[in-house]
């Protein structure tokens, strides 16, 4: 088939790559403009657009696809099928049904489970033992179309969002592969999906990954693995932010929010058990070891974390 496929982060990548070497033919890659990014704030092109201009394929780069130049850009093309995966922006109706075989989204949880921006992290946050990554032809809900298929994924209780999205990110690739051919093929019919264990995953904001230890242990912990590497959880130390890696949890209770500053490392009371902190990234550092940073911060005795 002749594809124009969609994306925009690292995550996307396994997926044009494995496309690209397979037996359809990329004509085009739409992904989200250049943006500003880096300590040198310069404007650097998205992943799936680096990709794409090492292989000298077109690139769109429409600020919203409802644009009338995208529109029209889109119909000359003529695709036989738009896969998508974690593009960032909303498909609107008007385009839906340019390609003939429709747009096919690869999203990375086990639908209807975690509809929406973030699966992966959510997953973690909810203490899902397993996930995985479906196929549907998109329609106007928001992932809410009829499946292809799907690839299932064990969530490791070490796992972070970036460990469990990069074998999520390699598995669904072969998915979306396997799920193209048999659209062309005529052997794949899309089921839809349940009305029974739908669940939602809204983008998570900076603001929503501040550490709440009034919570237990178990639960902090699996909040600080869910938002790491982004949008990282972090905690207010002394008047200063300060940026968490994963935690270890440990069989000793401490006053909730209480920091203890040991030699064997730094703690901090949640609402059951203490936590160990790994490495930390106070404001305008690299990241650290945890007790490093807490030798330097020379925190009062009995300080608390906000």
């Amino acid at each position: 088939m002749r594809i124009v496929f969609a994306g925009t982060p690292e995550p996307a990548v396994p997926s044009l790559r494995r496309l690209i070497e397979s037996r359809h033919e990329v004509i085009a890659v739409v992904t989200r403009p250049d943006a500003v990014a880096g300590r040198g704030r310069k404007l650097q092109r998205s992943p799936i657009g680096q990709l794409a201009d090492e292989y000298g394929i077109p690139v769109l780069t429409p600020r919203k696809p409802a644009e009338p130049e995208f529109v029209e850009a889109l119909t000359e093309l003529a695709p036989d099928c738009c896969p998508v995966v974690a593009y960032g922006a909303l498909l609107p109706a008007e385009i839906l049904d340019i390609p003939r075989h429709g747009w096919i989204n690869l999203h990375f949880s086990l639908l209807p489970a975690w509809r929406g921006a973030a699966p992966v992290q959510a997953a973690i946050a909810a203490g899902d033992e397993i996930t995985g990554a479906s196929t549907f032809r998109i329609e106007t809900g928001l992932d809410t179309g009829p499946v292809y298929g799907v690839v299932t994924e064990r969530i490791a209780v070490t796992d972070t969002a970036a460990d469990l999205l990069g074998r999520l990110a390699d598995s669904g690739a072969a998915l979306l592969e396997q799920t193209l051919h048999g659209v062309e093929d005529g052997t794949l019919q899309a089921i839809p999906q349940s009305t029974e264990g739908v669940s939602y995953a809204p983008k998570i904001t900076v603001e929503a990954a501040q550490v709440r230890w009034d919570q237990p242990a178990l639960a902090v912990g699996r909040a600080i693995r869910a938002v790491t590497p982004h949008p990282g959880a972090w905690t207010i130390v002394a008047g200063n932010r300060l940026k968490l890696g994963p935690v270890e949890l440990v069989e000793e209770a401490l006053p909730e929010r209480q920091i203890d500053v040991r030699k064997t490392g730094v703690y901090i009371g949640t609402a059951t058990t203490a936590v160990r902190l790994d490495r930390v990234q106070p404001q305008g550092k690299r990241m650290m070891a945890a007790l490093d940073w807490a030798r330097g911060a020379r925190l009062e005795p009995g300080a608390v974390v906000e």
